[in-house]
């Protein structure tokens, strides 16, 4: 017969285990977005500092 107590705590055990990947998953789920987002910004950026640079320089 299966130990009740013991069952248990290896039941909590896997619970938390589930909960703390489940946890990681959505960590790296908004990392990605964050990375996603700052890329995307740095392309803009760049793009936009490049079209300012061509005016200034064809109003010299």
């Amino acid at each position: 017969m299966i130990k009740v107590r013991g069952y248990r705590r290896a039941q909590s055990a896997i619970e938390y285990l589930f909960m703390l990947a489940a946890a990681l998953i959505l960590v790296a789920i908004a990392l990605k977005a964050v990375m996603d987002s700052t890329d995307y910004l740095e392309k803009n950026v760049s793009n936009y500092t490049s079209v300012v640079r061509k005016k200034i320089l064809e109003n010299l």
